[in-house]
């Protein structure tokens, strides 16, 4: 047991990101049943959606399970009240201002986790009074920070300064990857990508077989005069290209993005006009699989890292 297992009530220091588009209830109670943590992400759901899928987690697992919410939620205030109506009991927040809702929810017996990009923002999350961050690196998929910090650099930086319990997101897809992160201080992980290519996601078959078959080099941080976004490159990709090398304005971007690009791409599964969301660790994913055996090949494989780790001698 170590800060994370012991804070969640789980048997691997494993989190599932809350993913828009993705991170329904089938993939959060598959992901907590195999014993990490599953989140159901409510960035793409109205307040009724989301109170279905928590309704249904309950149902499918009897495991801790959480639900991540964006800040800037137009319905925010509508979605905090349906997490404490249906008694949910870990909360991530993101995009936001964590001291908004952070004591009321504790207030509730709810635990807050706020997912930042900086030590900046780590060290308000601390102050905010969350308890514990999500240090992500720009390596990870959707939206991310301007500074283009990777994990590698980010995490040290936080935990030099951050007392309590960190995890690691951004670029993590394999145990060998989790073993490196937690041995520069992490006391867990936050894997996004690796369960868009689930059973359980509820993203479209087209875009789990499009991240299946990236390569290195396939994605990019874009449209960060907006919200900074990390997107698989396609025909929507090349259009903000050109349009960039116009010098466009703001309103020229939001324009081309419209409304609903993430749905269309992710959900309903249009490759070229679609905004198709994830890390560069898609590069190393290969394959479809269940969320349990996910799960039991990072803990194989760290468990492989760390045997082979303890032999090393200099």
């Amino acid at each position: 047991m170590n800060a994370i297992t012991k804070l969640f009530g789980i048997q691997y220091p494993i989190v599932q990101g809350g993913m828009i588009w993705t991170s329904g209830w089938k993939l959060a109670s598959a992901v907590s049943n195999a014993g990490g943590l599953g989140l159901i992400g409510a960035g793409s759901m109205y307040p009724d959606v989301l109170r279905t899928h928590i309704q249904q987690c309950k149902k499918a697992t009897s495991q801790p399970f959480g639900v991540n919410i964006p800040m800037l939620y137009p319905n925010l205030e509508e979605i905090i009240a349906i997490l404490i109506e249906e008694e949910v009991g870990i909360v991530f927040t993101s995009a936001g201002n964590p001291k908004t809702y952070t004591a009321y929810l504790q207030q509730h017996g709810i635990t807050v986790v706020h997912v930042v990009s900086s030590l900046k923002f780590a060290l308000k999350a601390q102050q905010a009074g969350v308890d514990a961050i999500v240090a992500e690196g720009f390596e990870a998929g959707g939206h991310n920070g301007r500074d283009e910090t990777t994990t590698l650099a980010l995490l040290p930086i936080v935990k030099e300064k951050i007392e309590i319990p960190v995890i690691a997101a951004g670029g993590i897809a394999t145990g060998a990857a989790m073993y490196a992160v937690m041995a520069l201080g992490a006391d867990g992980v936050q894997i996004g990508s690796r369960f868009v290519a689930s059973e359980e996601a509820s993203s479209h078959p087209a875009f789990k077989e499009m991240v299946v078959n990236a390569t290195e080099g396939a994605t990019q941080l874009t449209l960060k005069e907006l919200t900074p976004v990390r997107l698989l490159k396609n025909k929507f990709y090349n259009d903000i290209q050109a349009l960039y090398a116009t010098h466009p304005t703001p309103e020229a971007l939001k324009a081309l993005l419209g409304r609903a690009r993430a749905k269309k791409g992710m959900f309903e599964g249009d490759l070229d006009e679609g905004e198709l969301e994830i890390g560069q660790v898609a590069a190393l994913i290969h394959e479809i699989q269940p969320a349990k055996t996910i799960i039991a090949q990072l803990m194989t494989d760290f468990t492989a890292t760390q045997s082979r780790m303890h032999t090393l001698s200099f």
